[in-house]
């Protein structure tokens, strides 16, 4: 038989397996949940004023990421089900996901796995594995985009083989061995240098 895109030798097609985190790389987590808080309280939260990890409850009313979280699990529907995407990141995707294998590797509560599933089917994500992983080393992929601190630092120290990547946010820092990129279109650039070097070392 012969190999054909998209059919069942899609495992042996040339390619580089792709790890992508979702909230802070694929979606806007931060303008979703916003826009949701901002319509039950009355305030004018913005994405912008996001400048640390793990403190999106001192821009709030709650007390702490607990009551945070306790929030954004809504009645039947969450937070994470209304994330809008970043600018640019479905396209670049797309693209990259014709050529490589899409491999979705995000850290998720148990709660928030129903409406990340259904987030990714209603922005067509290709796909071809979705992982919800605390240790994203896990995944072994060639290349990681990822926008959290230490996740960033726990792949780059577990995985010294893999190729890992900042999105660069207010929240997250530089590190040493890490590539940064400002937006998708970096990114793929980077995929794609990645890949011919796999592809001439072979």
């Amino acid at each position: 038989m012969s190999r054909q895109r998209g059919g069942l030798f899609d495992d042996l097609l040339p390619g580089i397996r792709v790890g992508v985190d979702m909230d802070g790389v694929l979606a806007d987590f931060n303008s979703g949940w916003m826009t949701r808080y901002n319509a039950e309280f009355g305030t004018a939260l913005e994405a912008a004023m996001v400048d640390r990890w793990d403190g999106l409850h001192s821009l709030t009313h709650f007390g702490s990421m607990d009551e945070f979280w306790a929030w954004a699990q809504g009645e039947g529907r969450s937070t994470f089900r209304d994330a809008p995407p970043l600018p640019g990141a479905i396209e670049a995707v797309t693209r990259i996901g014709r050529r490589h294998r899409v491999v979705i590797v995000s850290s998720k509560f148990d709660w928030a796995i129903p409406d990340s599933l259904a987030w990714l089917a209603d922005h067509r994500v290709p796909a071809r594995e979705v992982h919800f992983l605390w240790d994203k080393a896990l995944a072994g992929c060639d290349i990681y985009l990822d926008d959290a601190p230490y996740q960033l630092q726990e792949l780059r120290d577990r995985q010294p083989e893999a190729v890992v990547c900042r999105m660069v946010h207010p929240w997250n820092e530089p590190l040493a061995g890490v590539i940064d990129v400002h937006s998708w279109e970096e990114f793929e650039d980077v995929v794609e240098r990645v890949a011919a070097e796999r592809e001439a070392s072979r």
